[in-house]
């Protein structure tokens, strides 16, 4: 699992209450009920994580740019 796999599954585990994000392929387990103001405090999480994610990486050479 990568770096993102897990941040993302541990803001499913917090605040949807979803064990995890693999498919089962058992509607019980698949499918959640979930309130909106939980939606929106994975939302937020997420968002957090990846500002924080991009804030550590390096900073792209004008090489790098170059290539893109």
């Amino acid at each position: 699992m990568n770096q993102i796999d897990t941040l993302l599954t541990l803001i499913a585990q917090k605040h949807l209450g979803v064990d995890t994000l693999q498919t089962r392929h058992a509607d019980s387990l698949d499918f959640h009920d979930t309130a909106v103001w939980c939606i929106r405090d994975a939302l937020e999480a997420a968002f957090k994580a990846g500002v924080e994610v991009g804030v550590a990486l390096p900073a792209p050479t004008e090489a790098d740019i170059a290539r893109d």
